[in-house]
């Protein structure tokens, strides 16, 4: 039976989310085509692999201190030996720092067309189809991709659903990973976190975003409240980063980051196509806007045209009331 590889990404002993997203789109990729879901884990001491032994249907992995951490020159030369002998249908990674770093690189060794920051991907009858969005989001292409026995793709993180557990048993099988001649051309050093003075919103389960409707920084303290009130982060559009009214790490959209909470409260965002393409992926969107036509309403699952001003007092008094 022909397969998915799903490239595992992992970072200081744990999956990254974005693992879980490319098994939940291999998974349904594979149940359309009929293809068998691999999982390959490039680690040390196995990297954990038997945790997603629920989410496909073979897990290959490597246990060599070489793979304890991220570096590109190893990484290529497993993958590449992986890829040739296996001759997968496709290759899925994800559009993050290491699978922007590593697949441009791979798909050149391996010859296989690659699509990056990929939405969707499907096999018809005649052709091999391919989404992405091109100009900052304001077109949405579908692309023709030219014929080939195996394909690589990039997925867009947050884009896909993450399914961590899919009732599936899955093999494990170990992989002797290569060893190259000569000193590698990389080593991994360190990790060096950035310094933040906010919460990553992209693992908010709650957020409260903030757009020009807010009119001025003097008003953020009343929605902060608000956000206190209910135990939700803090984001924005990009406007209100523009002005640096809020850090730049808390603007969502394209030229922020893509968010999945299960609630997502926008107020006095518009809603232009490059913001709904950060957030209209969340199970619940409620939004909050005085123009009955703004484009947000058309993603919100629930809204109310008013003002924002005087709408959250009355919300936050809500929550923060101890009337039964």
């Amino acid at each position: 039976m022909e397969e998915i590889l799903v490239i595992a990404e992992h970072r200081q002993g744990a999956f990254r989310d974005i693992t879980f997203e490319q098994l939940g789109f291999a998974q349904q990729a594979g149940a359309l085509n009929n293809l068998s879901v691999t999982t390959v884990v490039l680690g040390m001491d196995a990297a954990g692999a038997e945790q997603l032994q629920s989410a496909c249907d073979a897990v290959l992995y490597t246990d060599d201190a070489r793979f304890a951490d991220y570096n590109a020159p190893d990484y290529l030369l497993a993958l590449s030996t992986i890829i040739r002998s296996r001759r997968p249908r496709l290759v899925v990674m994800g559009h993050t720092a290491q699978g922007m770093d590593l697949a441009p690189v791979l798909a050149l060794r391996t010859g296989l067309p690659l699509i990056t920051d990929c939405l969707g991907f499907e096999w018809t009858e005649t052709q091999v189809l391919a989404r992405r969005q091109l100009y900052a989001g304001k077109i949405d292409a579908r692309l023709v991709l030219k014929p080939a026995d195996t394909y690589m793709v990039n997925l867009r993180p947050g884009h896909f659903e993450g399914q961590p557990d899919m009732g599936k048993k899955a093999t494990l099988e170990a992989f002797p990973a290569p060893v190259e001649d000569g000193a590698s051309t990389r080593r991994f050093v360190e990790y060096i976190t950035a310094e933040t003075e906010d919460v990553d919103i992209t693992d908010a389960e709650i957020l409260v975003s903030i757009g020009r409707g807010i009119g001025k920084p003097e008003n953020i303290p009343l929605v902060e409240a608000f956000a206190g009130a209910i135990g939700a982060a803090l984001s924005c559009s990009r406007p209100v980063a523009d002005n640096q009214w809020l850090p730049k790490t808390r603007q969502v959209g394209t030229s922020g980051k893509t968010v999945r909470p299960k609630i997502y409260i926008a107020l006095g965002i518009s809603g232009a196509f490059q913001h709904q393409a950060g957030m209209k992926n969340a199970d619940t969107i409620i939004a909050v806007n005085t123009d009955p036509e703004a484009p947000i309403f058309s993603v919100a699952h629930y809204g109310i045209v008013g003002d924002l001003l005087e709408v959250l007092p009355v919300l936050t008094k809500k929550f923060t009331s101890t009337e039964v």
